[in-house]
């Protein structure tokens, strides 16, 4: 495993990745008014406080420099008044200093209120899309679960969730800055227009380098996406309490450290090459734009005096400070808006996944004119010709499979690894759908049903499945989430699976905290465990029941008191079981034996033994450990 890693490692520091042309870079922008839609939608009271406190602070700057011109203006002619024996307005300059006062207190009120806001918004913002993420999430096929390409959209736009709310306030800091820009343009048109061409020419190329290198920037880390992800589970398995045990008895630290730490390097000699580039680049462009500033400011200067020795002139002392002010802000406010507009385009390109992701569409969906399931099931399940490929894979994971499950019927499916058994039963349960043949439920094709009414009458546990680090009666209560507050159904389905004895084992009983993530929690046995499976499978009261290796974490002892408890509660319902112990086998009334995604035998215990084929060939060597 580790030298295939090394080895995308190396050929990505090897090869340069494309980078977008600029009609790819304003198409990412098209996901802009997306994001202003969910912002709006996650609190719209505070999105439009947000933006009227925006536009009211957008002034601030030019009134401020504005009143600092009339105050020096003012105190020349106070004291060229004071030198000529004449009145000094002193009033007149109180006022003045009083007006800028009130405008940076309500501007500094404006800032913190405006803060406080954007700061709870992207709060609200952030729940909403994480909220909306996990349900189009919970929407997705089973196959799409399974696809590393699904993954990687997964993971790059859980990683936006968390951070795209900066973008808002990007936009925000572009929309304010934008009409501060405009209002010390319209002074600095008043007084030399050609300054602004000359500020033009300061920062425009540094917008474009940033947005060069932010397109790179992007595109390194979309390359790194599966090593990245590759990280994240090597920090997991190397610090889990899950993966102690193994780590420590298979002397895994240093292998999972070492790995971890040579993929690390690799990413960062990849990021570091092109942030020493970004900070060279970068450096010489904002050295042109220092230089561009400063030569308007000596003009502006040479203008002052030139005015002072004209009677005309119009560049007093107080327009020479407002002119340096509006201009240095200028500059400093292009430089921003061209820096927001690079950080929205290299935020969009983020946003893109987010979106990217959203637009991922299941397959395994109901028809638009869907039927209801039947509440009671009268003929059964089934197969006509039915084969089936995992995506991605040329091998036929079960093929031509013609099958009946009848009501009230005990089936057993039986097969040695790899045989097609769980393949089969997640068709059953529609996770998927045949690439050939079709699955009937009296006699309509599953894929003519609503999904969801579908899947609600059948009860399946996987062998693997999932231990849930909640409280007791919750792991029991996952499978009909509608009975979580029910405890007269949680606690009857925990009698008929034996879990209710684990329950009273618990200090905390039914509310005890399962699993020890959190504070107080305590871990089960794998034969525990299997009996809350068991139990959701009891709860959710399903006219089929599917068992997929139900038994075995219990002793054999548990497994015969389990089965028997089966046995009666399941009389007159239709069950699957998986299993690979003859003994749970038996007890089944007919017994599918399937071989490499084919059928190869059927029929009862007692016949498939007179057959004399493969399940009494497996029955026979497993009797044999036990003479």
């Amino acid at each position: 495993m580790h030298a295939p890693i090394s080895l995308v490692a190396q050929g990505r520091r090897g090869t340069d990745e494309p980078t977008p042309s600029w009609r790819e870079r304003l198409a990412a922008l098209r996901y802009v008014p997306a994001l202003l839609k969910l912002v709006y939608e996650s609190e719209p009271r505070y999105t439009v406080a947000i933006i009227i406190l925006r536009i009211a602070r957008s002034g601030v700057p030019v009134a401020l420099l504005w009143v600092g011109k009339l105050i020096i203006d003012g105190v020349i002619a106070a004291i060229a008044a004071a030198q000529a024996g004449q009145p000094v307005g002193w009033r007149y300059l109180a006022g003045l200093v009083a007006v800028e006062l009130a405008i940076a207190f309500g501007g500094e009120v404006l800032a913190r209120f405006s803060s406080l806001l954007e700061s709870l918004l992207g709060d609200l913002f952030s729940n909403n899309v994480s909220v909306r993420l996990m349900r189009h999430a919970s929407t997705l096929d089973l196959a799409q679960f399974e696809d590393a390409g699904t993954y990687d959209h997964l993971e790059r736009a859980r990683r936006s969730t968390v951070r795209r709310i900066g973008l808002l306030a990007t936009l925000l800091d572009t929309l304010q800055n934008l009409i501060t820009l405009v209002t010390l343009t319209l002074a600095l048109l008043l007084y030399v227009p050609w300054l602004l061409l000359l500020l033009a020419i300061a920062v425009i190329p540094a917008f474009l380098g940033e947005t060069h290198f932010a397109a790179l920037g992007y595109s390194l880390l979309f390359q790194w996406t599966p090593e990245r992800r590759m990280l994240d589970y090597l920090r997991y398995v190397g610090a889990s309490d899950a993966t102690a045990k193994e780590t420590r008895l298979f002397r895994l630290s240093n292998f999972l450290v070492g790995r971890y730490a040579k993929l690390a390097q690799d990413f960062y000699e990849a990021n570091r090459k092109l942030a020493v580039r970004r900070s060279l680049v970068s450096t010489a462009l904002a050295l042109l734009g220092s230089l561009g500033f400063y030569a308007a400011y000596a003009v502006i200067i040479y203008l002052t005096v030139i005015s002072y020795e004209s009677p005309a002139g119009v560049f007093t002392i107080g327009v020479l400070t407002f002119l340096a002010g509006s201009f240095r802000q200028s500059r400093n406010l292009i430089q921003n808006v061209l820096l927001s507009l690079t950080q929205t385009y290299e935020q969009s390109l983020y946003l893109r996944d987010l979106f990217t992701f959203f637009d991922i569409k299941p397959r395994v969906v109901s028809a638009p004119d869907a039927r209801p399931a039947p509440r009671q099931i009268l003929q059964g399940f089934v197969f006509e010709g039915v084969g089936f490929k995992y995506p991605g894979s040329d091998a036929w994971a079960l093929r031509d499979i013609s099958l009946e499950f009848r009501p009230g019927e005990r089936t057993a499916l039986v097969g040695e690894n790899g045989a097609g058994k769980t393949t089969l039963v997640k068709l059953l349960a529609r996770l998927y759908d045949p690439d050939e043949g079709r699955i009937l439920l009296d006699g309509v094709d599953l894929r003519e049903y609503e999904l969801e009414g579908l899947q609600s009458i059948i009860g399946v546990i996987f062998q693997d499945f999932v231990r849930y680090e909640l409280l007791f009666r919750e792991n029991i209560a996952v499978s009909e989430i509608d009975a979580l507050d029910d405890g007269r159904r949680v606690e009857e389905a925990a009698r008929r699976s034996l879990a209710d004895g684990v329950a009273r084992s618990l200090a905390g009983g039914y509310e005890q905290q399962i699993g020890r993530r959190f504070e107080g929690g305590v871990e089960l046995s794998g034969g525990e465990w299997q009996k809350v499976a068991l139990a959701r499978a009891y709860l959710r009261e399903a006219q089929l029941l599917i068992l997929d290796e139900p038994t075995a974490a219990l002793d054999a002892r548990a497994e015969f008191a389990v089965f028997e408890r089966f046995s009666n509660l399941t009389q007159g319902k239709m069950a699957v079981i998986i299993s690979h112990r003859f003994s749970t086998v038996r007890m089944a009334q007919r017994i599918v034996v399937l071989n490499q995604g084919e059928l190869l035998e059927s029929g009862s215990h007692e016949e498939l033994l007179a057959a004399d084929g493969l399940y009494a060939e497996l029955f026979n060597l497993q009797a044999a450990a036990y003479r």
